[in-house]
């Protein structure tokens, strides 16, 4: 497939591949005939939702969908990355709030699903690790830096760290860790966590909830 292919482009390719005519792809993917050929003919185009539902049904992930247009070695051969045009603003209506006693987390840009980075601001209550409790343990990997006050870093493999305001860390989210707060009441903290699992908002969000949870 030539480069730069159209959302169009990109399904008419996916139906043919498959031998399916419009209608058998549009029962397929639960979305009306006549919307699906209007985006096969590129006039009209589909939202990340619906883009993601039409995906999803057919049993393939966004990253599998767009790279149809880059073909085997597109990556070695310098062909253009994809452009989604994916963007989330930050705001009161558009985060998730939970407090587990040692951190009150704030997820932001909650209405993007599916994101490989989550970005959390975390106000770090605990100031022992017999209050914080278990080292916490996910998948992938965070960045984490100190907005307000001073926070201490404790890490299954390293002796604790002390991080002062406009200080920040880049760690394993496999290991063991915990940020308590430091010569102050309480420390703010701007995270930003990443894996390339697709759901790994709401992986962090339920093991927060859980913690939530957990007798103090």
């Amino acid at each position: 497939m030539k480069k730069n292919a159209t959302l169009g482009q990109l399904i008419g390719a996916l139906r043919q591949r498959n031998g399916w005519t419009l209608k058998q792809m549009s029962e397929k993917v639960g979305i009306p005939l006549s919307t699906l050929a209007k985006v096969e003919g590129d006039k009209l185009s589909l939202s990340y939702d619906k883009l993601e539902q039409f995906t999803g049904r057919l049993g393939l992930s966004m990253a599998e969908f767009l790279a149809q247009d880059r073909g085997p070695g597109a990556a070695a051969k310098g062909a253009p990355p994809v452009i989604t045009g994916r963007r989330s603003l930050t705001g009161d209506s558009n985060s998730v709030r939970i407090h587990t006693g040692a951190y009150d987390y704030e997820y932001l840009c909650t209405d993007l699903r599916r994101k490989r980075m989550v970005p959390i601001l975390t106000q770090v209550l605990a100031h022992t690790l017999a209050e914080f409790g278990d080292l916490v343990r996910h998948q992938g990997e965070e960045f984490i830096y100190v907005v307000e006050g001073t926070i201490e870093v404790h890490l299954e493999f390293y002796a604790p760290v002390t991080l002062r305001q406009g200080q920040g860390i880049y760690i394993d989210s496999m290991m063991g860790h915990a940020y308590l707060a430091k010569d102050c009441e309480r420390a703010l903290v701007l995270g930003v966590c990443s894996s390339d699992d697709g759901n790994l908002q709401g992986d962090l969000i339920t093991l927060a909830e859980e913690s939530a949870e957990r007798p103090a």
